[in-house]
């Protein structure tokens, strides 16, 4: 298995070596921060939620939102076909929370940005 780490600006190639479903090797790393992350995303890989959900009243017709920690890339698609179904009112802070707890792994969606009630 191959993959560029994201753990530091290097962008190394890793290469993972498996037998059984078990790493055996982890080359191509140049810091421990890559071996560290070839291990999880090998074995539990995780991402931050990005998009966007309705708005409704506001200057404009989305809000951009994030998560604010990663979930686990298994469950990705879940969480982007539940916030499709999103609709929030405005006025929204930066950092509001948007969606709690998202399916229950206690990552929250939050606005990444602030928007004002329409005219």
């Amino acid at each position: 298995m191959k993959i560029t780490c994201i753990a530091c600006p290097q962008g190394c190639s890793i290469n993972i070596k498996e037998d059984k479903g078990e790493i055996i090797c982890v080359s191509g790393h140049g810091c421990i921060k890559g071996e560290k992350f070839a291990e999880s995303e090998f074995y539990y890989p995780k991402r931050i939620v990005t998009t966007i959900v309705s708005l409704i009243g506001g200057e404009y017709s989305y809000l951009p939102v994030i998560s604010d920690g990663q979930v686990p890339k298994d469950i990705l698609r879940n969480c982007i076909y539940l916030l499709q179904r999103i609709e929030v009112a405005a006025p929204i802070k930066m950092r509001d929370i948007v969606v709690e707890n998202i399916l229950g792994t206690g990552i929250n969606i939050i606005a990444a940005k602030a928007v004002r009630v329409g005219e």
